[in-house]
């Protein structure tokens, strides 16, 4: 669905993601994708929330340019090759098996570029990530997919595993996921949200070495004037609501979206330990 929702954005003239590599991926699939209800605003909106997640990715690199990135619950987004992170940057993609396979049929391979096949909750795939450098994690419309306990376990399990770094992800209030089952595109994919996030400072009380950063709206109001005008029309109304006030959310899709930025320990610490253990491995 989101790549679909991409390759229709990038095939607009003033694209804000210009991803040609879904455009082209979605070309190659045999696939009936009008099934899936997925229409100009709703291809806007995820591609504002990828350009949100891009845009901290390669400020992080920037920062610890010998860093790490993994990218949780991948499915068919073309990140690594809009980011295209320097030389020096490991990067991990992972997912369910049978979607890894597919995506070694659709995109071509890079150096320093890994695929793990396997579900995001399953414990044992984090063996084969480096432990000791700066992390960046993203997990790009994961996260209400998740069971609520498994939510924060996984990130229990990324903490405790990397020596350091941040994670963004965006979320849904209880709220916003009410409002996501009402999607038509959702129910035509057969898919339930589960995992709500009312206050991002909640993962700081279950697990105590995270650190929130920051929330940053998906939506920008620069960004507006690209939407329909039932979709601007929704989101002035859905600003003259108290309780949903504190962000218009990622107004494409209906629904309450924050896009997430919290640390663990420092990632310059961690980039300290990475250069001892290189050295120690020479």
């Amino acid at each position: 669905m989101t790549l679909y929702g991409k390759a229709l954005e990038s095939r607009l003239p003033n694209s804000l993601l210009q991803d040609r590599f879904a455009d082209e991926a979605v070309r190659k699939i045999d696939y009936d994708f009008s099934r899936l209800k997925v229409d100009g605003n709703l291809g806007l909106g995820f591609a504002i929330r990828a350009k949100t997640l891009d845009v901290s990715i390669r400020d992080f690199l920037a920062r610890y340019p010998d860093a790490i990135v993994l990218h949780l619950g991948c499915g068919l987004d073309t990140r690594i090759f809009r980011v295209d992170p320097l030389p020096g940057v490991d990067w991990f993609d992972v997912d369910y098996p049978d979607v890894v396979a597919l995506r070694r049929r659709l995109y071509p391979p890079r150096d320093q570029y890994h695929l793990i096949a396997s579900s995001v909750t399953e414990p044992g795939w984090l063996a084969e990530v480096p432990r000791n450098c700066p992390a960046m994690v993203v997990a790009e419309g994961l996260t209400p997919y998740l069971a609520a306990d498994e939510g924060p376990l996984l990130l229990a399990r990324l903490v405790e595993h990397l020596a350091g770094g941040e994670l963004m992800f965006d979320a849904y209030s209880r709220f916003g996921l009410k409002l996501m089952r009402l999607s038509p595109a959702l129910k035509a994919m057969g898919a339930d949200v589960h995992w709500a996030i009312e206050d991002p400072r909640e993962l700081e009380r279950a697990i105590p070495k995270l650190r929130f950063i920051s929330e940053v709206p998906s939506y920008k109001p620069e960004q507006g004037a690209r939407l329909g005008w039932s979709a601007r029309l929704f989101v002035g109304l859905w600003k003259l609501i108290p309780p949903c006030a504190r962000s218009a959310g990622c107004c494409a899709t209906g629904s309450e979206e924050l896009c997430v930025s919290v640390s663990w320990r420092s990632p310059a610490r961690a980039k300290r330990r990475w250069r001892n253990f290189r050295g120690r491995r020479g």
